[in-house]
């Protein structure tokens, strides 16, 4: 009987921790936050504000001005040694396997730089400049804000860390922002080619 009531107390603890994880990851879907962060975003699609950016020419614009595009966003610094080398990657790619929407104003790719007291658009030409990138389908921009800047942060929820080196550490993913101007998927990068045919899916009529 002891054995029993031991057996019972056991599943009891059992099944009350597989609920409570349950709840906690989001129907077992969430098992990081990064993971937790895209599937809200696929579940509720985030709203991005109209925050000012400064462009790599120095023109101002906003992510207001692309509404009626899709847009894909990525976060960068220009002196990171390591992932935005990989992200200027995929997005040199994209910029050549999504040429024909490009061309016909139906895409936008955008690197958004969160080190604006760094980046100046000197530097951001140069980022560009490095990937082959051209003005009319990649631009790279910095928030003229600090305020902004955390809009921005907020909305796409990016985490940036200041590491011991000078740089920073921090998430990273290819952003999907929809023609309404909404985030509506997060992807992972070092595939362009996945992005670019999820792309061209939305893209078909």
């Amino acid at each position: 009987m002891p054995r029993l009531r031991t057996l019972l107390a056991s599943l009891a603890v059992l099944v009350g921790g597989t609920a409570a994880l349950g709840a906690a990851t989001d129907g077992f879907r969430a098992f990081t936050t990064e993971s937790a962060r895209r599937i809200a975003v696929r579940d509720r699609p985030v709203d991005i504000p109209a925050v000012a950016l400064q462009s790599q020419s120095g023109g101002r614009i906003a992510f207001s001005d692309f509404r009626g595009k899709w847009l894909l966003v990525d976060f960068i610094y220009t002196r990171c040694p390591t992932v935005c080398l990989a992200l200027g990657g995929d997005f040199a790619q994209l910029e050549r396997l999504l040429a024909r929407p490009i061309a016909q104003g139906r895409v936008r790719l955008l690197s958004v730089s969160f080190d604006p007291a760094h980046d100046t658009p000197e530097r951001l030409a140069r980022y560009l400049q490095r990937f082959g990138g051209q003005e009319s389908g990649w631009i790279a921009a910095r928030p003229i804000t600090t305020a902004g800047l955390a809009e921005v942060k907020r909305a796409f929820g990016l985490t940036v860390i200041p590491d011991e080196y000078g740089g920073y550490t921090h998430n990273t993913a290819i952003h999907l922002v929809d023609p309404r101007g909404r985030l509506v998927e997060i992807l992972d990068t070092g595939d362009a080619p996945r992005v670019a045919l999820e792309m061209r899916r939305r893209l078909s009529p």
